[in-house]
């Protein structure tokens, strides 16, 4: 074991790798260019929501074991910092199209073959909680897998369980180039072909702690904890800067039509930023080809925040124990082909 391992990088997946390495016995010093989930871990969203259980894959197999096991994994760094990162699994629901109703029942039946029996989907008329999109079959297709966890609390959560295990976190200083795991969101994919996509995202004032998450032509509605529903998120390819604009306003008001009773919830906050998105669309987990003792955790895009524990205990292990069991499909390419 090395007698200090870098995490280059503050966002979710760098403080994810750098607590499960302290958990696990190792030193760790976390270097950050700019501030604690400073990126795409800055939003407000946090739908920590399964894949389409048809079609099983691999990447569906982690972001599965990631999503059972968050419950002690996120419990275990609340404890050890003594901060709150505003997870709960409170399940979502998602209006059924008319006429949808055979392919709601295949779903169902894939997510009974794939996912644990408590966690499974079923059809409802009587959907729970105030937020409540209209479904034009009168059915609404509920699960009990997805949870919610707030963004910045999860990163200040991490950072505080880091700290409080003995890890060093330092911002405002770029990582030297030197063996470490690079977590550095859009700036560090380049090496590896993909792309930033820009995400807006928005916090309204409206209080529904337990009610499930939404999921409705295409806009995640996510109540938190704290007295708040997050609505996101965009998804662009093509911008001319990464400010807030008018997207996130008619994202807004989308969300206010799907469902009313957050019509008159005023925003409390407006956030935009890159999301990183890798070119196979898996997140990118393992050696540098090519740099011996660098690493890679990159690649999150919309599910980063569901798949850091997941990328760090896979990277925990083959550093510490030299175990791989990294999927093939989420290895970084080697940058030195392409040319």
């Amino acid at each position: 074991m090395a007698s200090e391992i870098t995490v280059a990088g503050a966002g979710v997946f760098g403080l994810a790798c750098a607590w499960e390495l302290l958990r696990r016995g190792a030193r760790v010093r976390v270097i950050e260019a700019a501030r604690i989930g400073a990126g795409a871990s800055g939003g407000h969203v946090g739908a920590l929501a399964p894949h389409a259980p048809e079609n099983w894959n691999a990447k569906k197999q982690v972001q599965l074991d990631a999503l059972v096991a968050a419950a002690d994994w996120w419990a275990a760094v609340a404890q050890a910092g003594g901060a709150d990162p505003g997870y709960a699994r409170s399940g979502r629901l998602q209006p059924v199209p008319e006429g949808a109703e055979s392919r709601m029942a295949e779903r169902i039946a894939a997510a009974r073959a794939h996912w644990p029996d408590w966690a499974g989907m079923t059809l409802t008329d009587t959907p729970p909680g105030p937020l409540l999109p209209a479904s034009p079959s009168g059915l609404w297709l509920l699960d009990r897998l997805t949870a919610r966890i707030s963004p910045r609390r999860a990163c200040a959560a991490l950072a505080a369980a880091i700290r409080a295990r003995g890890g060093e976190i330092v911002e405002g200083q770029a990582a030297p180039d030197a063996p470490a795991i690079w977590a550095t969101g859009v700036a560090g994919l380049a090496p590896f072909g993909g792309n930033g996509l820009k995400g807006q995202s928005a916090l309204l004032a409206f209080s529904a702690p337990e009610a499930p998450q939404v999921f409705a032509d295409g806009v995640h509605i996510v109540p938190h904890a704290d007295g708040t529903v997050a609505i996101g998120s965009t998804s662009e390819r093509d911008f001319a800067d990464t400010g807030t604009d008018a997207q996130l306003e008619a994202l807004i008001d989308k969300a206010r039509a799907l469902c009313p009773a957050l019509r008159d919830a005023p925003v409390l906050d407006r956030w935009a930023g890159i999301r990183p998105r890798a070119r196979s669309r898996a997140p990118l987990v393992g050696p540098w080809p090519g740099r011996p003792g660098h690493y890679v955790a990159n690649g999150g895009f919309k599910i980063g925040l569901a798949m850091a524990p997941a990328c760090a205990t896979l990277l925990a292990d083959l550093i510490l124990d030299g175990r791989d069991r990294i999927p093939e499909g989420f290895r970084p390419p080697d940058p030195r082909a392409a040319g």
